[in-house]
């Protein structure tokens, strides 16, 4: 029987036989990482059963139309599988918008900058820490945009979590229970700088005197008055293998305190259920992970980059689905033409509670989609899923400290399966203290980001 070059299978044949040679080639009809570099369209990668969801399922869904368990079926092999199970039993829902192809509108600018101007410059070394070809720290954006190997896409998600050099998230937090009620609510604040891998000046990718550090981050509750002022500072290498240092400030015993490594495994309040080596489903240094492996290459559906709300009071979205119609925040999903999925084990933490993490990614810009991770029984355990995109919408938009349209995470939602917890926040335009979400604006360290700051936070 003759098979046409580009019938409906074209694809997912060309996929399933880069996975079993463990070839990586992102771009289907020709190579995609060149199409990005140049600022052209990334549809000339890609057939058309890639690009319009229309195509793949044969008109039985078309772009504008509600994914939910009366069609989810159609579309089961784009869907990791506890969104597929959100969608088939838990009364989700998602809408199909047209997939993005502009390389502008899937990546920060700066990064996306940063990434073609260093491309090429990046290896990693004998210990597996990603360095320029001189031995450096990198010196920003994707060190792999055209990643071959599980640990090489690890790496771009690793040395920037949030694609920005500094993010100041205010975020506001609804904690649902089993029964779907709201159980808890919190507004917090996560702080994180890099002070390596900058990339708002070209000639600037270190922050001076902290020539072993990769970033410092914070976590700090302003709201309600029982967690306020609860904070945690993580201090992450540059060396992948050390684990951060870890450290607490808890307003009902008036110090601050250095916690162990499992702590994140842990929630950091009564009811979250996203712990810090959940966040951007590269919470834990990578090298802290291992057994990486790529397991399959597939288009997937998966939360667009539209899914900022910045038209509506204070930037909250619409939720829907569960017992009581309040579980899932209303997300649009695009079909992205190539994702890969990479499976990967906490080797470093030997009574950590996951036994594996699979996280699935857009080769487009290396950014996680969604992660689903298991127990040590090998049972689905918990999803973790965040949109990223540019922040703007009907006219509104919001700009860094770089006079960029800032391109960040817009909300998040982590679902333990197992017990039917669901943790769901987002970015506000304002949180409990005034607190006000900010890109790029400045250096906060002394701020935020030491054991002093910390105290400071608790005590006011």
């Amino acid at each position: 029987m003759h098979i046409r070059k580009y019938d409906a299978g074209f694809s997912r044949r060309q996929f399933l036989e880069r996975t079993a040679k463990g070839v990586v080639a992102a771009g289907v009809l020709q190579p995609l990482w060149p199409l990005i570099a140049n600022a052209q369209d990334t549809a000339k990668a890609y057939p058309e059963e890639l690009q319009s969801i229309d195509a793949y399922t044969k008109g039985k869904i078309k772009t504008g139309d509600i994914v939910d368990a009366g069609n989810v079926d159609i579309v089961k092999d784009l869907l990791d599988p506890i969104t597929f199970k959100q969608i088939k039993e838990m009364g989700r829902r998602i809408k199909i918008v047209k997939t993005a192809t502009d390389p502008l509108v899937l990546n920060s600018n700066k990064y996306l900058e940063a990434t073609v101007r260093n491309a090429g410059k990046a290896k990693l070394d004998g210990a597996g820490n990603v360095v320029t070809q001189d031995g450096k720290r990198w010196i920003g954006g994707n060190p792999f945009p055209n990643a071959k190997t599980g640990e090489e896409v690890y790496a771009n998600l690793s040395l920037s979590w949030g694609r920005n050099d500094v993010g100041f998230y205010a975020l506001r937090d609804c904690d649902i229970s089993p029964s779907g009620e709201i159980a808890y609510k919190y507004d917090f604040c996560w702080v994180e700088q890099n002070v390596a891998g900058l990339t708002s000046d070209p000639n600037k990718p270190y922050l001076e005197g902290f020539d072993d550090m990769l970033r410092f981050q914070t976590v700090f509750f302003s709201s309600p008055n029982d967690v306020r002022g609860t904070s945690f500072l993580s201090n992450h290498f540059y060396d992948q293998s050390k684990f951060p240092d870890l450290f607490g400030y808890l307003p009902a015993f008036k110090r601050e305190r250095r916690f162990p490594t499992n702590q994140r495994f842990e929630p950091l309040v009564p009811g979250l259920t996203l712990f810090l080596s959940d966040a951007w489903h590269a919470g834990d240094p990578m090298l802290t992970w291992g057994n990486y492996k790529i397991v399959d290459t597939k288009p997937h559906l998966a939360a667009a980059g539209s899914n900022w709300h910045g038209d509506r009071p204070g930037w909250e979205p619409e939720v829907h689905g569960g017992p009581k119609g309040i579980s899932f925040y209303e997300y649009e999903y695009e079909l992205k033409p190539e994702v890969l999925v990479i499976d990967s084990e906490p080797t470093g933490y030997p009574r950590a509670p996951v036994g594996k993490r699979r996280t699935y990614v857009d080769v487009r810009n290396m950014q996680g989609l969604v992660s689903n991770t298991y127990d040590r029984r090998g049972e689905l355990w918990k999803l973790v899923e965040a949109p990223y995109g540019r922040y703007e919408r009907n006219g509104k938009t919001v700009k860094d400290g770089n006079g960029e349209v800032v391109w960040s995470v817009q909300s998040c939602m982590a679902h333990d399966i197992q017990s039917n917890r669901l943790s769901r926040f987002y970015m506000a335009e304002e949180i409990g203290g005034g607190y006000k979400p900010s890109w790029n604006s400045g250096n906060l360290y002394e701020q935020f980001l030491t054991i002093q700051a910390i105290r400071r936070l608790g005590s006011s």
